[in-house]
């Protein structure tokens, strides 16, 4: 298997890697974390006029065509330099959305403006209860006439603070734990009945709790199914964990080359504490679970388009959990070969792991993923 980057995808992590470079240096990130929602709207701007935000959506929808190794590519990079803005949460997951759920109305209106950076998306799926089951819902829609009323709640929704929309997913029928009866609904972020309180998380980002009371959305803010929102959703998780995968692994690269670095600056007894043989076996280390984490950053991304969805949730789980091992590993290791300075505020180490210790929790932990490898197994040898 050929595993080569084609000369537009050197081109595009190329212009990607510049621009961050240039841009996006920490005291930089320091600056965009205080801002209002925690990400900045130049910064977004920007990530349009280079095409960012349409790279994975059809050319027919307003897209540039990309994939999920185009996805990683950025993600990579975006990791690399922790960066703030919504990519995930508009793209990866409410542009996911859009492209398996929508009707060519709806991807007419909305890709074209998450392309152009107009607008941004939230998906909302957590429940206080509900911990990693995307089917565990208790938020209802009921019919009205010819639109549907929302009530509910929903937890660290991901820049659900700012989004011009939300998705939502709500029961329209069965009981809370039940894989059918479930819809997705696009609510304005401004709508009647609809509150948020947004908060800064531990890595900088912003996620938001988000209350809906007698939300009515109209049958043109509907996706799909009412009933069969479910494999949408799960489709859209394998995809986001795919990209996570890969931001993982440029965080724990750059993390990596700093601690390595430090050991060569650090001076103890007299000489650079890099030359002591135990130090240097732990940086070895460090280094050897960075590969084994790349490798299965980049089988996520290439199994992420598997038809079969239980195939599919499991190569995605199978991934996940080695990003979970190796992220908590190097994290870590780079706080303690930093000693004290690795936990400061002014210092970027603890705020790479804080960030990998954040991508571990999202759609699933390692020791989640792990029991849903286990189970996948016990299928096939049954089969």
């Amino acid at each position: 298997m050929d595993f080569d980057l084609s000369e537009e995808q050197q081109l595009l992590k190329d212009s990607v890697e510049g621009f961050l470079a240039d841009t996006y240096d920490f005291e930089s990130r320091k600056k965009i974390a205080a801002l209002p929602g925690g990400w900045s709207p130049e910064v977004w701007a920007k990530f349009a006029e280079l095409g960012l935000l349409g790279l994975p959506f059809a050319e027919e929808d307003g897209g540039f065509g990309g994939g999920a190794v185009e996805t990683m590519l950025l993600a990579e990079s975006f990791g690399k330099y922790l960066v703030l803005e919504p990519y995930l949460a508009t793209v990866v997951l409410g542009g996911g959305v859009l492209k398996r759920a929508g009707s060519a109305e709806q991807k007419a209106e909305h890709i074209a403006a998450i392309a152009e950076g107009s607008r941004t998306f939230a998906l909302a799926t957590t429940e206080r209860h509900s911990r990693y089951d995307l089917f565990d819902v208790t938020t209802t829609a009921k019919k009205d006439g010819g639109s549907w009323v929302l009530d509910g709640e929903k937890a660290v929704v991901v820049n659900g603070g700012t989004a011009d929309r939300i998705i939502v997913s709500a029961r329209t029928a069965g009981a809370r734990r039940d894989r059918g009866g479930i819809g997705l609904f696009m609510v304005p972020g401004d709508a009647s009945g609809l509150s948020r309180r947004s908060s800064p998380t531990q890595d900088g980002t912003h996620a938001a709790e988000v209350s809906l009371s007698g939300v009515r959305v109209e049958a043109a803010d509907v996706l799909g199914d009412p009933e069969g929102g479910l494999p949408v959703l799960e489709a859209v998780a394998d995809e986001a964990i795919a990209a996570l995968c890969a931001e993982a692994v440029g965080a724990m690269s750059e993390l990596t080359d700093i601690t390595v670095d430090y050991l060569k600056q650090r001076k103890q007894f007299g000489i650079n504490i890099g030359q002591f043989q135990a130090l240097q076996h732990r940086a070895a280390e460090m280094f050897v679970a960075l590969e084994q984490a790349r490798s299965m950053a980049m089988f996520a991304a290439m199994t992420a388009a598997t038809e079969d969805a239980t195939e599919r949730r499991a190569l995605a789980s199978a991934a996940k959990v080695q990003i979970g091992r190796s992220a908590k590993f190097i994290g870590q290791q780079g706080i303690q070969l930093h000693g004290g300075i690795g936990m400061t505020m002014e210092y970027k180490a603890g705020h790479y792991f804080k960030r990998l210790t954040m991508i571990d929790t999202l759609f699933g932990d390692a020791d989640h993923h792990l029991s849903e490898v286990a189970c996948y197994g016990q299928l096939v040898s049954a089969a």
